[in-house]
């Protein structure tokens, strides 16, 4: 089995495993990292979004020989005491219910605060119209994502 060599969460990472492996299984199964979940295994649900070179991605569909050259960014590294201002916002406004996708919203969110400082409620519905809550808080979700807005501009 060949070994392949990644940069996760600013770390370098080697894993043995088939070149058709998906990322999502890799960072799960083999590097620990089990924040990043599983959800539809299609790329549709969104559970399993991850950063690559600073874009959010589907882990579950994208075969690790894709991201050799980047950086990957999990759930994991995106802050080391969850002081991130989007993790700050899902915390002090309670945003999970069940939490199952959460990492997923919360990685998507991340993306969309990168590229629009101050997203307006239709940015917010386009951004994160392909990561889906089964619990339906998609309006605590929606206001976290303000909140976070704030809080990274201070």
């Amino acid at each position: 089995m060949p070994s392949y060599t990644l940069t996760v969460n600013a770390e370098k990472r080697t894993v043995s495993v088939d070149s058709d492996t998906p990322l999502l299984w890799v960072l799960r199964d083999h590097l620990g990292l089990t924040g990043t979940k599983y959800g539809c295994g299609r790329g549709i649900c969104g559970n399993c979004t991850v950063h690559y070179q600073g874009n959010a991605i589907r882990s579950c569909v994208l075969p690790i020989t894709s991201v050799l050259e980047g950086n990957i960014v999990t759930i994991e590294g995106l802050s080391e005491n969850e002081n991130h201002p989007v993790q700050q916002a899902w915390m002090e406004l309670d945003v999970p219910q069940c939490g199952y996708c959460q990492s997923g919203q919360i990685m998507a969110t991340v993306d969309l605060l990168s590229k629009i400082k101050n997203p307006t409620d239709a940015d917010i519905n386009t951004a994160m119209q392909g990561v889906l809550c089964r619990c339906g808080t998609y309006s605590r979700i929606r206001k976290a994502i303000h909140r976070a807005a704030s809080i990274q501009d201070k």
